[in-house]
C-alpha cells in the first residue's frame, strides 16, 4: 500500500512540473512575440498597396513604430495587392478611418513592414475592414532608379557644357562671351567705386550728409502733409473728412446726371440739337451756305468779294467817300452856294 501511494505522488509531481513547463513556455512565447497577444486577443484588418516589395506573411505590423501585429496573407487583387494582417485588440481605438497604412522598411536588406499611423479621432475600423492607403514611401529600388536617372542627366548636362550649348556652355567655350562678361564685371566694379567716391546722385546720397538730410527733411514734410490730410486740414483733407463737401459733390453729380438725362431726352436747345435730326440738318445747311459765301468772297465774286480782292475798287470807293465828305463839309459852310431856289409866277 505505501508503494502505491509513492507512485501516485511521483506522477503528481511529474504532472505539476509539466504544467509549470508549459506555462513557462507559453509565457516565453508570448514575451518573444511582443505585443501581438494570443489568437483570441487579435482581430484581422486589410489594406491595399500597388507594390509590396519585401512584404510577406509574417512581416511585422507597426503603429507609430511599435510592433502590434503581423501580416497573415498577401494576395493579388487585379493590378493591386491585398494585404491581410492581425493586430492586438487593445489597439483598436488607435486604428480608425483617419489612419493610413504605408509600406515601411525593417532593414536595408529589403524586408518590409506595414506602418499604420495612429488616429485618436474617427471611427474604429471593424474586423476585416480596409485601412486607407497612404502616400507610398520610397524604397531602395526607387531611390536607386532616381539616382541613376540623376547621374544620366548630369552626364548629359556635362556633355552639353563641353559642346558649348546653353549660356553656361558658351561661357566655358566662347572667349568673346567671357571677355564681354569680364568687361561687364569691370563696369559694375567701376560703378560701385564711383558710388563709394560720392559720384552721381546715388553716390551723393550715400556719402553726402547734406543730401541725406535733405531727403530726410522731404520725407518728414511728406509725413506732415499726410497727417494734415488725415486730420482733415486743407482742401484735400476736407474732401476726405468733411461730410458737407461730400454731400455737395454728391448733389453736383446728381444735377449733372439730371442734365445729361434731359439732354438725352431732347429737352432744351442743346437736347434738341443732340436728338432732333431736323434741327441738325438746318444747322448743317446754314453752315454749308456760310461756307459757300465765304468761299465766294475769298474768290472775289460779287461786290463784297471784289471789294475784298480788288484794290483799285477799294481805292475808288475810298476816294468817293472822301469827296462826299468834302462836299458835305462845303455844304455846311455855305449852304446858299449850293441851294438856289427860284420862284416864278406864271
Amino acid at each position: 500500500m505505501p508503494r502505491t501511494r509513492s507512485l501516485a505522488w511521483s506522477e503528481l509531481k511529474t504532472g505539476v512540473l509539466t504544467i509549470i513547463a508549459v506555462a513557462i513556455a507559453a509565457f516565453l512565447i508570448f514575451s518573444i512575440t511582443g505585443t501581438k497577444g494570443f489568437s483570441w486577443q487579435r482581430y484581422s484588418l486589410k489594406t491595399t498597396f500597388t507594390n509590396v516589395a519585401g512584404l510577406a506573411s509574417g512581416s511585422p505590423v507597426r503603429i507609430a513604430g511599435v510592433e502590434v501585429g503581423s501580416v497573415t496573407a498577401v494576395t493579388l487583387s487585379g493590378t493591386d495587392v491585398d494585404v491581410t494582417f492581425q493586430v492586438n485588440e487593445r489597439n483598436r481605438t488607435l486604428i480608425t478611418d483617419k489612419s493610413v497604412a504605408r509600406l515601411g522598411s525593417v532593414s536595408l536588406l529589403g524586408q518590409s513592414a506595414v506602418d499604420i499611423s495612429p488616429a485618436s479621432s474617427g471611427t474604429p475600423i471593424p474586423d476585416w475592414g480596409y485601412v486607407p492607403q497612404g502616400r507610398p514611401v520610397a524604397v531602395m529600388s526607387d531611390m536607386t532608379d532616381s539616382a541613376s536617372q540623376s547621374i544620366q542627366e548630369l552626364t548629359a548636362m556635362l556633355h552639353d557644357l563641353r559642346q558649348g550649348q546653353g549660356t553656361a556652355g558658351k561661357l566655358l567655350t566662347d572667349e568673346q562671351l567671357y571677355a564681354e562678361l569680364n568687361r561687364l564685371v569691370g563696369s559694375v566694379s567701376a560703378l560701385t567705386d564711383g558710388i563709394k567716391q560720392g559720384k552721381g546722385s546715388l553716390g551723393k546720397l550715400l556719402n553726402d550728409p547734406a543730401s541725406a538730410n535733405a531727403l530726410e527733411a522731404s520725407l518728414k514734410n511728406l509725413e506732415t502733409v499726410t497727417k494734415q490730410i488725415a486730420a482733415g486740414d486743407g482742401s484735400i483733407g476736407k474732401l476726405l473728412k468733411d461730410d458737407t463737401l461730400a454731400r455737395s459733390l454728391t448733389s453736383t453729380t446728381t444735377n449733372l446726371d439730371a442734365l445729361v438725362a434731359k439732354l438725352n431726352n431732347g429737352e432744351g436747345t442743346a437736347g434738341k440739337l443732340m436728338t432732333d435730326p431736323a434741327l441738325f440738318n438746318r444747322l448743317n445747311s446754314v453752315t454749308e451756305r456760310l461756307n459757300s459765301l465765304v468761299t465766294k468772297l475769298d474768290a472775289g465774286e460779287g461786290t463784297a468779294g471784289q471789294l475784298l480782292k480788288d484794290k483799285q475798287l477799294y481805292e475808288n470807293m475810298n476816294g468817293a467817300v472822301g469827296d462826299l465828305r468834302a462836299l458835305v463839309a462845303d455844304i455846311r459852310k455855305d449852304p446858299r452856294k449850293f441851294l438856289n431856289i427860284k420862284v416864278s409866277v406864271f
